[in-house]
């Protein structure tokens, strides 16, 4: 297929056949496969204190990242959420903790209202689709694609979905950027010399490392995540509704429309 008009209809139509069919997913089907990439996430990855890592809000049943993210910042990560500034434009993470200012942004989408505005060294990027060399199928947009090129210092991009989204191409065009890891409730999958590769646990932590130590990330070592400092989760997460991974805004709402 190398009509850019046919492959353009047929991502729209793989699409849409995708996010429905995981939308579909009862959340008793989600949980053991949530529970489980967290699981692979938290061994999988050699986060530390002072690093920013970009997250998005679930939605439609996507991967919810919130737990693993709770876990990161007890051990001093800072955690960011994205928002749309214009189009065509990459997106901007903003710091979150569990009690921030939330305000509706592009699609109301939820996003830190007056925080920092930090640049992730991690990204966990949701995928509606993936293909055997690493492409992500989005909402569209291209924002994701733009945001990771934005940057000299190539933020780490690790996609996540579940193998019900695999496919054997998305057909990738020359914007299209490959995701340097992508989890799954099977594995944790490296892109090799264009395509999937399963790792052990071992692998996979060494090639982040030298991944993170190639590109010079983290940016600012040592940087502290700004926020309250909560004593542990029990304490405090049930005062903000959607920590412990509900589907609901941080006013305790339903989920946000989908981002681009």
């Amino acid at each position: 297929m190398n009509n850019w008009k046919d492959i353009t209809a047929w991502r729209k139509a793989r699409r849409a056949e995708l996010i429905a069919r995981r939308a579909a997913l009862s959340r008793e089907q989600r949980a053991p496969w949530n529970e489980r990439i967290t699981d692979l996430l938290w061994r999988g990855f050699p986060i530390t204190a002072g690093m920013v890592i970009g997250f998005c809000w679930p939605f439609k049943g996507e991967f919810d990242a919130r737990f693993v993210i709770r876990r990161w910042r007890e051990q001093g990560a800072t955690a960011a959420l994205p928002g749309v500034v214009a189009k065509g434009q990459p997106l901007q993470f903003r710091n979150w903790w569990p009690g921030v200012t939330m305000a509706p942004g592009v699609y109301d989408i939820p996003v830190p209202s007056g925080s920092d505005v930090v640049v992730p060294d991690v990204a966990l990027v949701p995928l509606n689709g993936f293909d055997e060399r690493g492409y992500r199928l989005g909402y569209g947009g291209g924002y994701f694609d733009r945001t990771l090129a934005a940057y000299d210092q190539r933020m780490l991009a690790i996609g996540i979905g579940y193998e019900l989204a695999r496919l054997p191409t998305i057909y990738p065009q020359a914007h299209d950027i490959p995701m340097d890891f992508v989890v799954t409730e099977a594995a944790i999958y490296a892109c090799e010399e264009g395509k999937l590769a399963v790792l052990d646990e071992g692998q996979f932590r060494l090639r982040a490392a030298n991944i993170l130590q190639a590109r010079g990330l983290p940016r600012c070592g040592g940087a502290r995540a700004s926020g309250p400092g909560y004593s542990s989760p029990p304490c405090y997460a049930g005062e903000f509704p959607g920590y412990w991974g509900e589907d609901s805004k941080p006013d305790g709402s339903s989920s946000a429309p989908p981002r681009k």
